[in-house]
């Protein structure tokens, strides 16, 4: 059975090593393209006053890999042995994976429990609220998205459910974008294997509605009435049908619960 892996290159690259272990015939298709920050400024300008901070929150791997990678050689913050110690929040394993690439310490990172039902920002919440008080002071560290090009103020774009409930609480809450994402340009090999597998029984697997939209961007006169998808959230699943996939199947994010929900739909 083949998986058509969908993430961005890098993650990409490891699920299909993961999933071809597992005994599946993977292949990556990344329908999002991930380029450093339009405005690397502003990202230095954040880590220079990162101490100003109580907790930083990243929306994915993807924005801690690129913060980090402009992060100065000096500085200590999410370190053991830092005097300012903002905290992390993260999401789920993908980010926690990148900040301890980063080498942040551990004891400085908040996230779901493993065993959460979901990996997003309200389950980010409820482990985090408490932490939260009036003056509390959370950088949100953020992409710019590939429909769109980043708004003027450099805030970048995505859910702002997270910074809403900050704000509700008394907290004040400042964005920065550490990665642009790009729509891809299919080559024609790749918008062959597009028309297969939409046919084939391949299954696809989505992490992202925004990769859903710029495949059907790419493929605008495809129809997906016999295609199956693998979905990592409830919104990623209303997107997967309301572009047509006839079986859509929503799995927690974790490798066995993808490769079981892959199996069920096959």
């Amino acid at each position: 059975m083949r998986v058509i892996v969908t993430r961005p290159t890098n993650e990409a690259r490891q699920w299909v090593d993961a999933f071809s272990e597992g005994g599946f015939d993977a292949v990556a298709l990344p329908l999002i393209g991930v380029l450093p920050p339009p405005d690397p400024a502003a990202v230095a300008a954040a880590w220079e006053r990162l101490h100003t901070f109580d907790a930083v929150m990243f929306v994915s791997g993807n924005a801690v890999d690129h913060f980090f990678a402009l992060k100065p050689s000096p500085a200590l913050e999410f370190a053991a042995e830092g005097a300012i110690k903002p905290r992390a929040f993260v999401t789920g394993p993908g980010s926690l994976s990148a900040l301890k690439r980063a080498q942040v310490d551990v004891g400085l990172i908040d996230m779901p429990d493993r065993d959460a039902g979901q990996f997003d920002s309200e389950t980010l919440w409820a482990v985090v609220s408490h932490r939260v008080h009036a003056g509390y002071r959370v950088l949100v560290v953020r992409g710019a998205g590939s429909t769109a090009p980043s708004d003027p103020g450099g805030n970048g774009d995505g859910r702002d459910w997270f910074a809403d409930q900050v704000r509700a609480a008394g907290g004040i809450v400042e964005f920065v974008v550490s990665y642009q994402r790009r729509p891809p340009v299919l080559v024609a090999s790749e918008l062959a294997m597009v028309r297969d597998a939409a046919a084939d029984g391949s299954v696809w697997l989505f992490s992202s509605s925004e990769a859903i939209g710029n495949l059907m961007a790419a493929c605008p006169d495809q129809l997906w009435t016999q295609a199956k998808a693998v979905v990592t959230h409830p919104r990623i699943a209303q997107a997967a049908r309301n572009a047509g996939f006839s079986v859509v199947c929503e799995s927690r994010p974790t490798l066995a619960a993808l490769m079981a929900s892959i199996e069920s739909i096959a």
